[in-house]
């Protein structure tokens, strides 16, 4: 991890609120002159602290109104069959988010579907076939009340 100082933690602090601040913006509000603020966020950048700037859609406005928590058990154990999980798992654009777990299950999966038909049919003919698949458990979210939420950073050293 970099060593982050209060004017890093305060520009990413910055980004979260609002991704498409202006440099002047953001140094103004970080007590920077602009070009040392421009290189600090390239410098975050390059380091990969920041990892990219997106827009925050609202899900049920573009016709995503389902999210699903997928559990998904790995039947064999191994470096090789966890990595093939892995790759399968990141190549599906309906799962959104997706961990390592440890417990019951080996992955946790967030996937996002228009309705329950579309999620039958990412179940059966996705989910059920990825390889190495012993057990699948799905945990449908009633209500969404905060997603994406901003990092709670650290307080400067």
């Amino acid at each position: 991890m970099p060593n982050l100082d209060k004017f890093d933690l305060a520009i990413l602090k910055c980004l979260q609120e609002d991704a498409r601040a202006t440099n002047v913006e953001i140094a103004e509000k970080v007590n920077l002159s602009p070009s040392p603020c421009l290189r600090r966020i390239r410098n975050l950048e390059k380091a990969g602290v920041i990892r990219g700037y997106r827009a925050d859609i609202d899900r049920k406005e573009v016709g995503l109104g389902l999210t699903v928590f997928v559990e998904l058990k790995v039947a064999h154990h191994s470096r090789e069959n966890a990595q093939a999980q892995e790759a399968a798992l990141l190549a599906i654009p309906e799962v959104v988010s997706c961990f390592l777990i440890s417990g019951t299950a080996d992955f946790l999966a967030e996937v996002v579907v228009e309705d329950l038909a579309a999620y039958e049919r990412l179940l059966t003919d996705t989910l059920l076939t990825l390889p190495n698949v012993s057990d699948i458990r799905s945990n449908f979210a009633i209500r969404s009340m905060k997603t994406h939420g901003a990092l709670k950073l650290p307080e400067p050293k």
